[in-house]
């Protein structure tokens, strides 16, 4: 029996960080938890490129050019949409959900979903705290990091 399983190792690996402007005192603490994840399996600074969109609705487009583009080996997208009163929470989680794991299979590369969904600020802080391990962040570049791995032994 062949097992597969990835080691955390990725370099010579290009990783794209794509990163929402809205909530950004949260996302920026998902992006630090990526970018340290993606240092400590190899990763070059120079193997990285970090883009700011607007807001969630907008990674799955910014995700798609990137993945296309064969420039890079995963895409973790980050962001934070928080539940307001009204049902606009709905759909812009549903559809940046849905777009991205579109955009990984029409791509054929990971892109993981470092999207906080929550009902409140204080969930989305709970989720984003810098060096532990429910930060969204890390666990999305982690993810990436063993697909990476994966994907890497299936194609030799």
């Amino acid at each position: 029996m062949q097992t597969i399983d990835a080691e955390f190792d990725a370099s010579g690996a290009r990783f794209a960080v794509v990163a929402t402007r809205w909530n950004d005192a949260i996302v920026d603490l998902l992006v630090e938890g990526a970018l340290e994840v993606l240092r400590d399996a190899g990763v070059d600074d120079a193997d990285i490129t970090l883009v700011r969109v607007p807001g969630a609705f907008e990674l799955p487009l910014v995700c798609d050019r990137l993945a296309d583009s064969g420039d890079y080996d995963a895409v973790i997208a980050l962001g934070a949409v928080i539940r307001g009163e009204t049902p606009h929470f709905d759909f812009v989680a549903g559809e940046c959900a849905r777009g991205l794991a579109a955009v990984a299979v029409e791509n054929s590369i990971p892109v993981t979903f470092g999207v906080i969904t929550a009902d409140t600020m204080e969930q989305a802080e709970e989720r984003s705290r810098p060096g532990e391990d429910n930060n969204k962040g890390i666990e999305a570049a982690s993810a990436a990091v063993e697909m990476v791995g994966i994907l890497r032994q299936i194609d030799e």
